[in-house]
């Protein structure tokens, strides 16, 4: 279909070619779940952090999802939608890899109902191909803001698209053999009955029995070579799926080592390189548990003990893989400078090998190198054990990459927000503590806050703010609304209440992308007690401990986030508040516990500032950090001791 043809009006030529129909057809599936293809579009979620992610099928009324995680009612429950609301069409008739940073500004799919009906804007889809490379679909990763796709996404998307492309191949090789062991059993039925009939056709019948069983075995061959596939493809999304379960490389390798023997090899050497080629780390694992000790010196020894032969070193350098059989120790020898690694070797089983390179997907700089290695009594590796030990090298190296990446914005998050939190200032007569600890998963950074400093007229302003979002744009925002804060609220008298009101205009007027809950409060000396006033903006309430013992918490009527809907004036509420209490603002995480209600968390804060009031700041700062629960969420607080 021309960019000007109509939205619902596909392009005959392509998406009603007969062959690829019969192709889709063999694949079994349609607008129903599927385990296998909501396992890709998850992993397609988890990897890239979009919204919504589709395994996407296209026939000539309709494209169909049996695999999808995001999508939104009614589009989840029908899992599909007519032409008029397919980008994924486009992959299908162009079969190729479609990108649309902001889908509304492209002629091709500015006009397509799913921009208003299912809130695409940012659109990537990767062909979905049978054996023939005919396109079937798209997997595709939809976001519902702009988005800049990288090419370290992209080459992820493709990745996954090859592994899911895998997928519908399998299945249609499956229907494929099924079809032929059926037409055989069939033809030896009649071959049967033709014996039957009549004797003088029994050269004849035993003629067409045997055709019928040669292609009887020819199914039974297809049928086990489709098994070992799946297998080899449940294997591989296993490899994948242990990966993207650590961010750690050294535990990745291990797992990986782990995850091939005794599958595809008697032992196996996971290596991680220096930036000059060189072995810098080493996981073994062997298929006999009793020769765990044996394995690992083997892989101790290979950090000093690899010669100029080694074909470890050479495929780390030249980043091509070398496959070799017939092996024997004085072979070994040869590429050794060590000789107790050749007698560590026959002991574990030395016969043949095959060395393939782990590589960066996007600057193919090599990171290290997967040996997979065979005794005497298995056969030796073949070209299609090397092509899969590539494919698991090539998701090794995507891991690898991920976890360099994720330690880097990790790097970069921590510095950034502890460069935005404020040093507390010394102020006569209040004592002021803070902590601030992020989620323990994720990017280490998020959009909580905390603030707090002298006015000219001797009062005190605390700010405790939690800005939605996890990650270095919700920091940076934060760091927007931190400065707002502090420029409108200094050496001004306002309450709380109208400083937020402003704050509110201010976001909106500026438009700062920020929907964020906070308090905002003043301290006033008032004789020998003090006043605290405050107000909320959807904010978790604040607690008071008094000299007594006894934990206020400060419930008021809820009031709207701030940046989310106009309002005209927000409230201040006021407290007298006795000399020796203890004040604490603080962000959800410091409460939020997965499967209990808010009241919980906010009970388990007031037995800790109940039972421990008493300690120095630092102390009961600690205490509250240990009584938390599980960190799903950044933890962000302000404790003020009034003296």
């Amino acid at each position: 279909m021309s960019e000007r043809s109509e939205p619902g009006a596909p392009d005959r030529g392509v998406i009603g070619d007969a062959s690829r129909l019969r192709s889709l057809q063999r694949v079994c599936v349609g607008a129903e779940p599927d385990a296998a293809f909501d396992r890709f579009a998850s992993l397609v979620k988890r990897l890239l952090g979009v919204p919504v992610a589709l395994v996407s099928l296209v026939d000539e009324e309709r494209q169909f999802f049996p695999g999808q995680v995001g999508l939104a009612e009614p589009w989840s429950a029908k899992r599909e939608t007519p032409h008029s609301h397919s980008f994924c069409r486009h992959v299908v008739i162009e079969g190729s890899t479609k990108v649309f940073p902001d889908a509304r500004i492209y002629a091709q799919v500015r006009d397509n109902l799913a921009i208003p009906e299912l809130g695409v804007v940012a659109y990537a889809g990767v062909p979905l191909t049978d054996a023939d490379g005919r396109t079937l679909g798209s997997l595709c990763a939809i976001d519902t803001e702009p988005r800049a796709w990288t090419g370290d996404e992209l080459a992820i998307l493709t990745d996954l698209a090859e592994a899911c492309s895998s997928e519908l191949r399998l299945r249609i090789a499956r229907d494929l053999a099924e079809e032929t062991r059926n037409q055989a059993e069939e033809a030896r039925k009649q071959a049967e009955a033709s014996r039957n009939q009549a004797e003088a056709s029994r050269t004849e019948a035993e003629e067409a029995r045997h055709q019928a069983e040669k292609a009887l075995t020819q199914a039974e061959e297809a049928r086990h070579q489709a098994e070992e596939a799946r297998a080899q493809l449940a294997m591989l999304a296993e490899l994948t799926e242990a990966f993207a379960g650590t961010l750690d490389v050294e535990e990745g390798v291990r797992r990986l080592a782990g995850g091939v023997v005794p599958r595809l090899a008697d032992w196996c050497l996971v290596t991680l390189a220096d930036p000059n080629g060189n072995v810098r780390h080493v996981s073994a694992t062997h298929r006999d548990p009793a020769l765990a000790a044996d394995v690992e010196r083997f892989a101790a020894k290979m950090a000093g003990g690899l010669g100029a032969g080694s074909a470890v070193l050479a495929v780390q350098r030249s980043g091509q893989p070398v496959r070799r059989q017939g092996e024997t120790a004085e072979t070994l020898l040869a590429r050794t400078t060590d000789p107790e690694m050749a007698d560590i070797a026959m002991r574990l089983g030395y016969s043949s090998f095959v060395v393939v390179p782990v590589a960066a997907p996007v600057t193919r700089r090599v990171l290290g190198s997967i040996a997979l290695v065979n005794g005497p009594q298995r056969a030796a590796f073949s070209e299609g054990d090397e092509r899969t030990a590539l494919d698991i090298a090539r998701r090794a190296g995507l891991a690898i990459d991920n976890s360099r990446l994720y330690r880097q914005q990790r790097h970069v998050a921590e510095v950034l927000q502890h460069s935005m939190l404020t040093e507390l200032p010394t102020i006569p007569d209040v004592e002021l503590h803070a902590r601030y600890l992020p989620a323990q998963a994720g990017a280490a950074v998020g959009g909580d806050w905390y603030d707090a400093f002298a006015q000219p007229d001797g009062s005190v302003m605390l700010a405790v703010g939690d800005v939605s979002g996890h990650d270095i744009e919700a920091a940076a925002t934060m760091g927007q609304l931190r400065n707002l804060v502090r420029g409108d609220a200094y050496g001004r008298d306002d309450e709380p209440g109208p400083l937020l009101t402003q704050l509110d205009r201010a976001v909106r007027g500026l438009r700062v992308p920020a929907a964020a809950t906070a308090v905002l409060a003043r301290v006033r000396r008032d004789g020998p007690a003090y006043e605290v006033t405050f107000a909320n903006a959807g904010h978790p309430p604040p607690l008071l401990v008094r000299p007594d013992g006894t934990v206020d918490v400060w419930w008021e009527s809820p009031e709207p986030l701030l940046g989310v809907v106009p309002r005209l004036e927000r409230t201040t509420h006021r407290r007298a508040v006795p000399a020796g209490s203890v004040l604490l603002l603080y962000t959800d995480g410091l409460v939020e516990d997965p499967g209990h209600v808010l009241d919980e968390g906010i009970a388990r804060v007031r037995e800790i500032l109940h039972r421990h009031q008493k300690l120095p700041g630092d102390e009961l700062c600690t205490r509250l950090v240990e009584g938390a629960a599980r960190r799903a969420d950044d933890i962000a607080f302000l404790l003020v001791r009034l003296l």
